[in-house]
């Protein structure tokens, strides 16, 4: 799995570090999932990899940058890295601070705005939010 990852960090064009590859074994391990800089920085503690929560950030950051990540922001500050890059929806458990993906296929986005000269859509991004009853 490790030269996997290597591989996977090079195509990307970065230079799998130490870090880089820590952090990418705990991200791309369990399959797809939703993680949050602090959640991933208490899971390579708990793993006993010696890095920053600033280490952690910059990291999600280049591999977002890189493709290898997507970024989802709830409420402005809170930020969720998603290993599943394809085009797909989610939804938001507020009460658990969990997200959950749904497919795209089947959703209808009507009523779009004309766009901006010289500007196409690069894609949409649905989050349905969902609370307790």
């Amino acid at each position: 799995m490790l030269k996997e990852l290597e591989r996977k960090l090079r195509d990307s064009g970065l230079r799998p570090t130490r870090q880089r590859l820590s952090l990418a074994r705990l991200l791309f391990a369990p399959g797809d999932r939703h993680v949050s800089a602090e959640q991933l920085h208490a899971e390579a503690i708990a793993a006993r990899v010696s890095v920053s929560l600033a280490t952690v950030y910059n990291t999600l950051n280049q591999f977002k940058s890189a493709g290898l990540l997507r970024e989802i922001a709830i409420e402005g500050e809170r930020s969720y890295f998603d290993t599943n890059t394809s085009n797909h929806f989610h939804f938001f458990d507020s009460a658990h601070e969990e997200l959950v993906d749904f497919e795209a296929e089947g959703v209808q986005v009507t009523g779009m705005p004309a766009l901006p000269k010289g500007k196409v859509i690069d894609r949409i991004d649905v989050i349905v939010r969902l609370k307790d009853k």
